[in-house]
C-alpha cells in the first residue's frame, strides 16, 4: 500500500508541471498589455514611461522562459508574488480568505453527507415504496434548485420574516452566521449524493455475496452495515471528494450573496481588475487543491473495496 501511495504521488509530479505552465500563461493569453492593463488610469490611459518601469520592476521585460523559471522558483519557496492593485501578498490573502472558504466547505459538506447518505440509505432498502418516493422527490427538487434562488428565499424566511439568522456576513466566523451559506451549499450537494447512494445501494444489494449472507442468517443490520454499505460507498466518495473540491475552491454565487469574504469572491475581484498575479495564484491554488482531493479519493478506494487493483502485474 505504502509503495503504491508513493507511485500514485510521483506521477502527480508532470501534473503539477502542467498546472504551473497553464497558470503561468494566463498573462499571455489574456488580452492586452500586462503592464499597461495594471496601470490603466480611470480615464483609460496609461504613462509609457512608467509602464516600461514597471515590466523591468517585476521582471516582465525578460523572455517568458526566464519569467517561468523566476516564477516556479519562487512557487517552490511559497512565494506567489505580489498583488498589482494592493501590493498585498498573493499567498496571504489566499490563506486568509481560504480560511473562510474552508469553513464555510466543512460545515456544507458535513450537511450534505448527513442527509444524504442516510436518506440514500432508507430509499434504497424502501425501494418502490411511498418512503422512496418521498425521499426521490426531495431530491428532485434539491438537484432543480438554482443555488442563488434558495439562497434568497432562505434570506426573506430566516432573517426578514422569522429574524432568527443574520442574512449575510462573517461575523469572525460566528456559527450563526455560517448557517445560512452552508445549508444552501450543502443542501444542493446532497440532493445529487443522495440519488449517487440510492442508485449505489440498490446495486449492492442485488450482489450474490449479499445474497449469500442473508442466506447464512445474518441479521439485517449487519447485512447492510458491514457488507453492503462500505462498497455501495465507492461511488459516493468520488463524488464527495469532488463536491469537497469545488467546495474549496469557493462557491462564487453564494459568496457574494452572503458576503462571505472566501476565495470565490476573490478571484472575482481579482478578474474584474485585473490583477494577474492574484488570478495566477488563485488559478494554481485552485488546481492544486483539485488533484491532492483527487489523490485522497484515489488512496481511499483501497480500504473500501480491496477488491480494487492499483497496478497491472506482466
Amino acid at each position: 500500500m505504502i509503495s503504491f501511495v508513493v507511485r500514485r504521488f510521483l506521477l502527480l509530479i508532470p501534473v503539477f508541471i502542467l498546472i504551473s505552465v497553464i497558470s503561468f500563461g494566463i498573462i499571455y493569453i489574456s488580452p492586452g498589455d500586462t503592464a499597461k492593463n495594471a496601470l490603466m488610469s480611470p480615464a483609460g490611459g496609461a504613462d509609457e514611461k512608467a509602464v516600461e518601469e514597471f515590466r523591468i520592476k517585476h521582471g516582465l521585460d525578460k523572455p517568458i522562459h526566464i519569467q517561468y523559471i523566476i516564477w516556479v522558483s519562487k512557487v517552490i519557496r511559497g512565494d506567489l508574488g505580489y498583488s498589482y492593485m494592493t501590493s498585498e501578498g498573493v499567498s496571504d490573502a489566499i490563506f486568509r480568505t481560504f480560511k473562510a472558504t474552508l469553513q464555510l466547505a466543512v460545515v456544507s459538506m458535513l450537511i450534505s453527507l448527513l442527509i444524504a447518505i442516510p436518506a440514500g440509505i432508507i430509499s434504497a432498502l424502501k425501494h418502490g415504496t411511498i418512503i422512496d418516493d418521498i425521499f426521490r422527490l426531495f431530491a428532485l427538487l434539491g438537484v432543480s434548485m438554482p443555488n442563488f434562488w434558495q439562497a434568497y428565499v432562505m434570506i426573506i424566511f430566516f432573517a426578514l420574516y422569522l429574524k432568527v439568522l443574520p442574512s449575510s456576513g462573517y461575523g469572525g466566523g460566528d456559527i450563526t452566521h455560517i448557517i445560512l451559506p452552508a445549508v444552501t451549499l450543502g443542501t444542493g450537494y446532497a440532493a445529487v449524493t443522495m440519488r449517487l447512494m440510492r442508485a449505489s445501494m440498490l446495486d449492492v444489494l442485488q450482489q450474490d455475496y449479499i445474497r449469500a449472507a442473508r442466506a447464512k442468517g445474518l441479521p439485517e443490520h449487519i447485512v447492510i452495515v458491514r457488507h453492503a454499505l462500505k462498497n455501495s460507498l465507492i461511488p459516493v466518495v468520488t463524488v464527495a471528494g469532488l463536491n469537497f473540491g469545488y467546495l474549496l475552491n469557493g462557491s462564487v454565487i453564494v459568496e457574494t450573496i452572503f458576503a462571505w469574504p472566501g476565495i470565490g469572491n476573490l478571484i472575482v475581484s481579482s478578474i474584474l481588475t485585473k490583477d494577474f498575479p492574484m488570478i495566477q495564484g488563485c488559478i494554481l491554488f485552485i488546481a492544486v487543491i483539485f488533484v491532492l482531493i483527487n489523490f485522497a479519493v484515489d488512496i481511499s478506494y483501497a480500504y473500501l473495496n480491496p477488491r480494487i487493483r492499483y497496478e497491472t502485474k506482466n
